[in-house]
């Protein structure tokens, strides 16, 4: 196998991680790279609602025993799933 198709190929490469690792740190190119540090995972994507009329709804779904899923609807459309459903 030629050294082009060897630096090239990345299963070749993982028998030999000292050769990628030394290329990285004398690659002109990854040190040219602008480079930033991004957090978006700091902040939370969901605010915190503070409403009493919020908690109340969220307090009386939660509460529930039983949360209708349609299924017998669907086995009414479908006769060949009556007995799959129960």
């Amino acid at each position: 196998m030629s050294t082009t198709a060897t630096r090239l190929n990345p299963f070749v490469l993982m028998l030999d991680p000292e050769a990628v690792i030394s290329a990285m740190e004398t690659s002109t190119h990854l040190r040219n790279l602008n480079g930033r540090i991004c957090r978006p995972l700091d902040k939370p994507l969901i605010p915190k609602i503070f409403d009493a009329a919020a908690r109340e709804f969220d307090a009386v779904i939660e509460a529930e025993d039983f949360i209708d899923t349609g299924s017998e609807l669907y086995c009414v459309a479908q006769p060949a799933l009556q007995g799959a459903v129960h």
